[in-house]
């Protein structure tokens, strides 16, 4: 019996080696497309002809997903470059520190609709900020949620879900600092576009007030 069992897998494992091969057999005996049965689990038994077109089906909506995606991330990224530009302009024509401050948090709410914007300035004696700055961003980015606590601390509320960057060191311990009432819609794989281009800007802007 075994014998006639690992028969069968060798059989079908040379049937399955001159198939892929022979990618043409079927074009040649087309009647086995229509004779050959595949179980299906809503169908019962379908032919090979029923069942490629079932498939190439399925992979053309995968395509048109993937497409849908592809133009949706496309028209994001349009969206962020745009507002970047504007509000690039926008805090150039900055005059202080704290015409920056209100443009940037107008700007951002307002387009995306944050709660809050802040730029905070982390001192070693308040050991909550540091804790943050040495912790939560690290890397240089955070994207998630909070405790309590560090949303207290950092918006004088609680929040959804943050942002938050160091600024470079020419500008001391700063943190810049976005929250959403969204608790998703911060996540820790998140694309950094929008985020990292006014890091940068702020970055140049704020050693020259």
């Amino acid at each position: 019996m075994m014998a006639n069992f690992n028969h069968q897998l060798l059989d079908e494992h040379l049937i399955r080696e001159y198939l892929l091969d022979n990618p043409d057999f079927f074009n040649r005996h087309p009647e086995l497309l229509i004779a050959l049965r595949l179980s299906h689990h809503e169908r019962g038994a379908v032919s090979l002809v029923e069942r490629r077109q079932e498939l190439l089906r399925q992979k053309v909506t995968q395509l048109e997903e993937e497409i849908t995606s592809l133009m949706n991330v496309a028209k994001q990224n349009e969206r962020i470059f745009l507002f970047n530009t504007e509000l690039s302009f926008k805090l150039l024509a900055c005059e202080d520190l704290g015409g920056l401050r209100q443009t940037l948090s107008e700007g951002l709410q307002n387009e995306f609709g944050f709660t809050h914007v802040r730029l905070i300035t982390v001192h070693d004696i308040d050991s909550e900020l540091a804790n943050i700055w040495r912790h939560r961003i690290h890397n240089n980015y955070y994207f998630g949620r909070l405790t309590q606590s560090e949303s207290k601390r950092l918006f004088g509320s609680e929040v959804g879900s943050v942002a938050l960057t160091r600024l470079s060191n020419e500008n001391g311990q700063v943190i810049f600092a976005i929250a959403s009432g969204d608790p998703a819609h911060f996540y820790p794989d998140m694309d950094s576009l929008l985020f990292s281009q006014l890091r940068r800007l702020l970055d140049h802007l704020l050693p020259t007030f």
